[in-house]
């Protein structure tokens, strides 16, 4: 299957601290921020492609002046689960906190890795796509999907595939999709999981895997360095952010896919301070700031607020869901 996205909608046909919050009066003409503070809560390691998304979403909130300021923790645990788990839990002190989560939490209730899901949250929205990547060490052989896949078919179980999910995760189903699309068995992929994208990253640095399934803004800074070479991308042209880096479909392996990222808050949110949040975000994309923040990463603007939000994930949920039943993952 193909994988589409468009600003309004994502089409995913695989995988696809407590702080308080004062509101100030909506933004006007004289500067005012929409929201005093955010807390971003993390539910990975650092280096990972949420803690890039809270990063870089909380930088150009606070530059263009929309939020006053901005705080970060990093919870990792339980795929997510930890730090969702938290959200819920402490839902009545946790007003002044956004939680960034993407694909994987669908993906992770489907699979029961932890026992909530996108229902048991508020919805704020969903607000960026980021392509996912193939990556290779700077000094592997391997240059591209052919080369990669020749090591494949003379050593399946010395060519280890890793990523920044559990397996059946995210970063897994890329790989096994890719793998599928390119011919393979996508079940007999030796995929070795790791808490965060950055921790992953090491150990591809390291030659304790041959390849990195993980998200293209993550893999854009490293490979810009000279430290990783990226093989392949699940867009459908290439990205400016990394334009030498040949696109799947360039390859002859019919895949497309862009995962979603987006804001959580906790349970019983007041609807004013909701209506806060998204008005701030929804503001930020006609911000030069948000625009280089978006370009720098190479992510796709998606922009889904509220009631649109939650229909997205509910389509999501079935199509993720049949796909992993397809690969064996359900």
């Amino acid at each position: 299957m193909k994988f589409t996205s468009s600003r309004r909608n994502v089409l995913l046909a695989a995988a696809v601290t407590a702080a308080s919050i004062t509101l100030a009066a909506p933004a006007h003409a004289d500067g005012h921020a929409t929201v005093e503070s955010i807390h971003f809560l993390i539910p990975g390691g650092a280096g990972g492609g949420w803690d890039g998304t809270a990063r870089g979403t909380g930088e150009a909130l606070t530059n263009a002046g929309l939020v006053g300021s901005a705080s970060y923790e990093n919870m990792s645990g339980g795929g997510g689960g930890k730090a969702i788990g938290y959200l819920i839990e402490n839902a009545e002190s946790q007003h002044g906190t956004l939680m960034v989560n993407s694909t994987p939490i669908v993906i992770r209730s489907l699979t029961g890795v932890f026992p909530h899901n996108f229902r048991d949250l508020t919805l704020v929205a969903g607000t960026i796509g980021d392509y996912a990547a193939i990556v290779v060490g700077k000094d592997s052989p391997v240059n591209n999907m052919a080369d990669l896949l020749a090591a494949y078919k003379a050593d399946p179980s010395g060519t280890a595939m890793g990523g920044g999910s559990v397996p059946g995760g995210m970063d897994h189903l890329v790989a096994a999709m890719v793998m599928k699309a390119a011919g393979e068995d996508p079940t007999a992929v030796k995929y070795i999981p790791y808490d965060a994208g950055g921790k992953a990253m090491a150990a591809l640095l390291s030659g304790e895997i041959a390849a990195l399934s993980t998200g293209f803004s993550e893999a854009v800074e490293l490979a810009a360095a000279g430290e990783v070479k990226i093989v392949g991308v699940t867009a459908p042209e290439r990205v400016d952010a990394a334009p030498d880096a040949m696109t799947m479909k360039e390859q002859g392996i019919d895949t497309e896919f862009v995962n979603w990222r987006g804001f959580f808050a906790a349970p019983g949110l007041p609807e004013d301070k909701l209506t806060a949040y998204q008005d701030a975000i929804a503001m930020m994309y006609e911000t030069e700031e948000w625009e280089t923040v978006r370009a720098r990463n190479g992510w796709v603007n998606i922009h889904n607020p509220g009631d649109e939000f939650a229909a997205f994930l509910e389509n999501q949920e079935t199509v993720i869901g049949d796909l992993m039943k397809q690969l064996g993952f359900l």
